[in-house]
């Protein structure tokens, strides 16, 4: 694949994950193959925290250093030696922004587990955001915000193989235990779960497998997976990610809601785009059919993430969290 095409197939995803689309066209017109990516982003990082250091408020700094965690986390979607060293770097930028930021958001860590909760002490629910295949809790930033704007307390996290994890843990997909302890680590009694892409698995996987779970979304996220229909640059990310093409194709394997999905009591919301199109994959639509309380959401211009059509999904995604969590009226 050429720079270019790479470029536009993250077009999407990049922009709706907050960054200026005018930058992101600057940096990727001047890439010259794939292997230029990583470097020219986490360039682009560290030019925002250049700014942050030069400017003339604190809420401008803050501002910038969200911006700088975007394009490190970035840097990491294509293969690149340094991709520890930039999810590193935008755990770093998040960590500085929220101490400016909010003050009062609280780094919460555990076996298997960081992010950061933020929101208010007393909220009337407390949500967990659950990352995919090569996403991290600086990604879902916009996500974040719209549960906050609710009254809602928000945990971010990265699991195992994700974010800054990943460079010394992999992927798994018994995460309901990482949730487990989450939930523990969080002393609520019950929470809400967002998951995107293959954190919307995650999502539904816990949510049938953990009582505590209250309310679920899930985002792009996959109802089973044909290792053998997967494309090829699939396949090779979730072997960097699960350990290896063995590690990769029994994960892949594991990735069947068929069983779990009517054991989820939970209200569900199921997002996808009609424009996710993944040979391999089988979108939500059984996972909302089977589950007891489930909804199917499908924006038809959608595509993976749904980066290209926010409006259509996110206000609605986190009224159903709220609603569902405190029992407030649609």
């Amino acid at each position: 694949m050429s720079a270019t095409e790479f470029a536009a197939a993250q077009w999407t995803r990049a922009t709706g994950a907050g960054v200026d689309p005018h930058e992101y066209r600057r940096v990727t017109d001047g890439l010259t193959s794939v292997a230029d990516w990583g470097p020219s982003f986490l360039r682009t990082g560290f030019a925002h925290l250049q700014r942050a250091e030069k400017a003339g408020s604190s809420v401008s700094a803050g501002e910038q250093l969200l911006m700088a965690a975007r394009w490190f986390h970035l840097a990491t979607l294509a293969p690149y030696a340094e991709a520890g060293r930039a999810a590193a770097e935008a755990d770093h930028a998040l960590s500085r922004a929220l101490m400016v930021l909010e003050p009062g958001a609280r780094r919460v860590s555990g076996e298997g587990f960081t992010g950061w909760l933020r929101g208010p002490s007393d909220a009337p629910g407390t949500v967990v955001v659950l990352p995919g295949l090569d996403s991290a809790k600086e990604e879902f930033l916009d996500l974040v915000s719209a549960l906050l704007a609710r009254g809602l307390a928000v945990f971010a996290m990265d699991g195992p193989g994700q974010g800054v994890l990943a460079a010394t843990t992999t992927l798994r997909p018994d995460y309901e235990q990482v949730v487990g302890r989450v939930i523990d680590a969080l002393g609520v009694a019950r929470i809400g779960l967002v998951g995107l892409s293959p954190g919307g698995y995650f999502a539904a996987r816990t949510a049938a497998l953990e009582p505590r779970v209250a309310a679920v979304g899930t985002v792009s996220g996959p109802f089973r997976l044909d290792w053998e229909d997967l494309p090829p640059p699939v396949r090779d990310i979730m072997a960097r990610r699960t350990g290896g093409p063995d590690a990769a194709r029994a994960f892949a394997r594991q990735v069947d809601l068929a069983s779990l999905a009517p054991r989820i009591a939970a209200p569900l919301l199921v997002v996808d785009g009609g424009r996710d199109v993944i040979a391999g994959v089988t979108n939500g639509k059984p996972l909302a059919r089977l589950a007891p309380h489930g909804t199917h959401l499908s924006v038809p211009h959608g595509d993976h993430l749904l980066g290209n059509a926010r409006s259509d999904w996110l206000p609605h995604l986190s009224d159903h969290i709220r609603n569902a969590l405190t029992g407030a009226q649609a």
